[in-house]
């Protein structure tokens, strides 16, 4: 037995985040009946219903994507934006890992596999991911301490695993910056340069984990190797 958002997750028919979301909804039957609250548990015996329609197990699928700008990072988007989904050529139903922002470019990873979506979004696992920030001005020496040494934002403190200044550009009086952090908090790279009086004006993730983008142009993309796969599940 196991819980219902765990199951329509795995079978990758959407996240857990979204399987909650539709069991709160009532838009979710168990053997045709209604089920609302989370935590219920069902058998590989019981027939889920999800608007409708019989959930059935997908073949996994895994997709390594080099996100534009300007594109959002969602299955769907009501203002009629371009999606990451409009880049992947599959008909399996599949969803991104976590979230790049709107004009935040690199590297996105895309499945319908529920258990790898939760092994490398959950806090506790650690996964690294590098990002390069252009900053609106030249980084301040004694300010790549404090961020080394970590920020406490919202009273949590945010101590990144490296930062590295690559340039400082006098001349425009900019900076480009590599930082690696584990965790997943929303904007916490824009967050941690903000809070030390600068503005992040392009970020790009060059590394999710292993992974990196090699030869990928932006708005291109590949299917993970089995071993990659394997390579990410060892992150639990």
């Amino acid at each position: 037995m196991e819980r219902l958002q765990k199951v329509i997750a795995e079978s990758g028919y959407t996240s857990r985040r979204k399987a909650e979301e539709l069991i709160k909804a009532g838009k979710v039957f168990v053997n045709g009946e209604r089920v609302t609250e989370l935590g219920t548990k069902v058998s590989g015996d019981d027939t889920i219903m999800i608007n409708g329609e019989i959930l059935n197990k997908e073949d996994k699928v895994y997709f390594l994507f080099n996100k534009p700008r300007g594109v959002v990072s969602t299955v769907s988007d009501d203002k009629d934006r371009k999606t990451v989904l409009d880049y992947i050529d599959t008909d399996k139903r599949i969803y991104p890992v976590g979230r790049l922002d709107y004009n935040t470019t690199g590297i996105l990873l895309l499945t319908n596999d529920g258990k790898l979506d939760n092994i490398l979004t959950h806090p506790s696992h650690h996964v690294p991911k590098t990002y390069v920030a252009k900053l609106n001005r030249c980084l301040e020496i004694e300010d790549l301490h404090k961020i080394e040494k970590g920020i406490m934002i919202d009273d949590i403190k945010c101590k990144p695993t490296r930062v590295k200044l690559k340039k400082n550009d006098k001349v425009a009086d900019t900076a480009l910056v590599e930082i690696t952090i584990v965790e997943g908090r929303n904007h916490i790279v824009k967050r941690l340069f903000e809070a030390c009086g600068y503005l992040v004006d392009k970020l790009t993730r060059i590394q999710y984990g292993f992974l990196t983008l090699e030869n990928l142009k932006s708005g291109e993309y590949r299917e993970l190797t089995i071993k990659e796969v394997h390579k990410l599940y060892d992150y639990k």
